[in-house]
């Protein structure tokens, strides 16, 4: 009898350690993404604040049907009573640190600058969640998604490309940036140059660089190409007096998640639209 109940106390305790979270919140809109692609909806307890703003969120119709947080500190995620948080790798570290503190559990999304890095962050997620299939369908779906565009470009002359802005950075290798590039057909200046990551834009380096095309993200209302004008280096590069900018959706450019496969398109089809006629 001793026994009986001894392997039924630790049945039940292997239940409850099992059990997937039921309260979970998002940091980031990169984990929002994940999130509403992956959860039951009853896991949802809040998404970030940014999550219902269409300048920073692809998903920001869908976010709308659940609570926000009001910021992303550390007391504003507890007043949800989460058994989970996602966040980032650029997360304050302060808030990580009193959530650890609280005893709640955090996945950390690390890693996101490559499609692959995604698709390993959703398996991660998944088995978190206890939504393993549905990690696995994202997958596939954006796996068909992106063999489709890449057999209508196959054989295109790649484009040369720079990321613009209205900050003084430039994109180059081990960049989301480059992972965009790599879908597009397009071939990034500032990688090339041998620039790796987020730096500072080098200004008269920049002009040598032979770029034929401009990419920079656009807010709705803005005219992108004039508020350009007034930025070196890009003021001074043929491609811009000659209008040859591709604006895309700022949530679009800035995707750290599986929906930056709608950037993929976006770009591609701007940069060679005879592959979609």
């Amino acid at each position: 009898m001793k026994t009986l109940r001894f392997l039924l106390a630790l049945l039940a305790a292997v239940t409850l350690v099992a059990a997937p979270p039921q309260r979970v919140v998002s940091q980031a809109v990169g984990t929002d993404d994940l999130l509403l692609a992956l959860a039951a909806p009853g896991q949802i307890a809040a998404l970030s604040h940014l999550g219902q703003d269409e300048r920073y969120a692809p998903a920001f119709a869908e976010a709308k049907k659940f609570p926000a947080l009001r910021n992303s500190s550390a007391e504003d995620i507890l007043r949800f009573k989460p058994d989970l948080v996602l966040m980032t790798s650029f997360s304050p570290p302060e808030g990580r640190v009193l959530l650890q503190r609280a005893g709640v559990k955090i996945f950390v999304i690390e890693k996101y600058e490559r499609l692959e890095d995604v698709y390993n962050s959703l398996r991660k997620l998944g088995e978190i969640l206890g939504r393993t299939s549905q990690a696995e369908e994202v997958i596939r779906t954006s796996q068909n998604r992106v063999t489709d565009l890449a057999k209508r470009l196959h054989g295109v002359k790649p484009v040369r490309v720079l990321a613009a802005g209205v900050y003084p950075f430039a994109a180059g290798s081990d960049t989301s940036f480059q992972d965009l590039c790599d879908h597009t057909g397009a071939l990034n200046v500032a990688a090339e140059a041998g620039l790796k990551g987020i730096v500072p834009m080098p200004t008269e380096k920049a002009l040598t660089w032979k770029t034929d095309v401009l990419i920079a993200p656009q807010e709705r209302g803005e005219n992108l190409t004039e508020q350009l004008r007034g930025i070196p280096p890009y003021k001074f590069m043929p491609a811009l007096r000659q209008g040859r900018v591709v604006p895309i959706p700022g949530a679009l450019f800035s995707a750290t998640s599986h929906r930056r496969i709608e950037a993929y398109e976006w770009i591609a089809r701007a940069l060679h639209p005879e592959r979609f006629r």
